[in-house]
């Protein structure tokens, strides 16, 4: 007989795509493996993100271990949720903040409370017997946009450009399997176009799977897309079969004494960067940038978001995927969507809680993965029960990549013909 209790709770420290440590966590129903979930990592990261319990050990792993978070899963967790009601998300999720009772999460770690709220999830969904997409919203049927990651730079790779991504979205698609082709093509057109100009070792990759070339600057690489585009046959434009987006992720390139951010040897003011934006989107289309100015900038977000008002402004590191963050910058009119990174706020339903508040204020949702990823692809069955119409989880070029893709074409497979692909409505899916 079922009950649907947890009888167990486990981890382990396993290695992410970068050979780093992270938490892999297990909950067991009913004496029975039923959920499993690996936590991903970031290397761009926030200030105000929830904390990650590292060991501090410089002799093992330069101090990033995490047996510290590992042996609180199996110790005041275990000891809280055992004989806990696995479909009880909320609750679970509640039990688990309070177990920590601080802000961030600090005394048992984010990436423990992380690893075991979403393990609860697949074993509720496993209990269910349903896919974990229609566990948590049995409305779900929207595929996303991928944001394709074709040129790495920032802390994302080892080249010279400041800006981290800058990225082609296939809004044109007829649906996901559509999107992956189209993008796919484009890349190898992409790929000869780099090698013919800086040799074949400029086709090494960054940590997010896009080539990590020896360009600089915002122009230079923007005009490598789009010769990639009309090379494989398609047309970069709003209506068109694709359009551009970037990840800034300005902070890296911010200097807060004094107050300017330095873009290919230049350094720019809040305006005249905000102009460079506008000029840029002027040229080509650009229809999202994710942190186009320092995590701290409500007002100047506030501005760039007026100044471009085609444009979805994203706010990653500005808000961190947290209500109290989120509701300062909705306040000050910051940015119109955020960023849903279920590990910079700690647990599944504080991340759920952050996206229907930005639904609420009609900001978009842009569920995204982090540099360090397992195999685990867990945020594509998120996105699909976000219904939030955009993903960022890097080019189909690695395992920790490619089980997202192939995930969202498995559920799209499975949705059949109630499954709607976002295409050019993904901020506001229909």
């Amino acid at each position: 007989m079922t009950t649907g209790k947890i009888t167990d709770v486990r981890a382990r420290e396993i290695v992410d795509c970068r050979g780093w440590p992270t938490v892999q966590a297990d909950v067991y129903v009913d004496g029975r493996l039923q959920g499993r979930a690996d936590v991903p990592a970031g290397r761009s990261t926030g200030a105000h993100e929830a904390h990650v319990l590292h060991d501090g050990d410089p002799k093992r792993y330069r101090g990033l271990g995490v047996r510290r978070a590992v042996a609180n899963v199996e110790g005041p967790i275990r000891d809280a949720l055992t004989g806990f009601d696995v479909t009880q998300q909320r609750q679970l999720d509640a039990t688990l903040v309070q177990l920590d009772g601080t802000p961030d999460k600090q005394r048992l770690g984010a990436n423990a409370i992380l690893g075991v709220s979403l393990a609860a999830a697949r074993a509720g969904a496993a209990v269910s017997g349903i896919p974990l997409y229609r566990y948590l919203n049995p409305f779900a049927r929207v595929l996303p946009v991928p944001l394709m990651n074709f040129l790495n730079g920032g802390k994302l790779t080892a080249n010279e450009l400041e800006i981290q991504e800058f990225i082609i979205m296939p809004v044109g698609a007829d649906d996901y399997a559509h999107a992956l082709a189209m993008t796919t093509e484009i890349n190898e057109h992409l790929r000869e176009l780099v090698v013919a100009k800086y040799g074949i070792l400029a086709t090494n990759t960054g940590d997010e799977g896009g080539f990590a070339t020896p360009m600089k600057g915002i122009w230079e690489p923007l005009e490598f897309l789009q010769k990639a585009v009309e090379s494989a046959g398609y047309a970069a434009g709003f209506g068109e079969d694709v359009v551009f987006a970037l990840d800034c992720a300005a902070s890296h390139f911010y200097d807060p004494q004094a107050k300017r951010y330095t873009l290919d040897g230049k350094a720019y003011d809040r305006n005249e960067l905000i102009d460079l934006y506008r000029r840029v989107a002027v040229k080509y289309p650009l229809a999202s940038i994710e942190d186009p100015l320092d995590q701290e900038d409500f007002e100047g977000f506030a501005a760039v978001t007026k100044a471009l008002p085609q444009a979805q402004i994203v706010g990653d590191d500005l808000f961190v995927t947290n209500v109290a963050r989120l509701r300062m910058g909705i306040e000050a009119g910051a940015a119109n969507a955020m960023l849903f990174k279920v590990n910079q706020i700690g647990s599944l339903t504080e991340a759920f809680d952050a996206a229907e508040y930005a639904y609420r204020y009609g900001y978009g949702v842009q569920v995204s993965e982090r540099s360090g990823e397992t195999e685990d692809a867990l945020i594509s069955d998120l996105v699909v029960a976000l219904n939030s119409g955009q993903i960022k989880t890097g080019m189909p070029v690695r395992g920790e990549r490619t089980s997202k893709h192939n995930r969202l074409l498995q559920i799209e497979e499975e949705l059949g013909g109630v499954a709607r692909y976002a295409g050019h409505a993904f901020r506001r899916p229909r």
